[in-house]
């Protein structure tokens, strides 16, 4: 995914309310996150298919911080408005890239990297910011 690709303008969360939670490092955070996340897309209301999106965005960019960066990470989601429309911010911070393991084989294409290009399909705009207190990812998903 290239910076032309991205519209990396920070949006806040000014007058949204949100959630957060904190990702743990372990085998099994992100089902246990999506489920966390569906409770709350439930009591927003959002359309299935819009729901859907989000918690595939969710699951995109949780797995990119827990298998790429350092801990610890945060979820954040809040409603937000895009271009008149209803929407899902939904971003997730870290302590920014992980050092990279020992020699290894190279990762199976047809498992591997694809999931920054879905959170672009699936998002109106998303983006990166980088810091000295690390990185964020975020994306934003019409919901209806």
């Amino acid at each position: 995914m290239t910076s032309a690709q991205l519209d990396v303008t920070p949006r806040g969360e000014a007058g949204h309310a949100g959630h957060a939670f904190p990702l743990p490092h372990t085998p099994g955070a992100v089902p246990s996150v999506r489920r966390r996340v569906r409770a709350v897309l439930g009591g927003w209301n959002l359309p299935a298919g819009a729901a859907d999106d989000v918690l595939l965005v969710v699951s995109e960019l949780v797995t990119n911080a827990l298998v790429h960066a350092r801990p610890p990470a945060t979820l954040r989601l809040w409603r937000a408005a895009v271009d008149g429309h209803g929407a899902v911010h939904v971003e997730v911070s870290d302590l920014g890239p992980a050092a990279p393991p020992g020699p290894a084989a190279a990762p199976d294409p047809d498992e591997h990297g694809r999931g920054l290009g879905i959170v672009t399909a699936l998002s109106a705009r998303c983006g990166m910011r980088t810091g000295p207190g690390g990185t964020s990812r975020w994306a934003e998903v019409l919901a209806g």
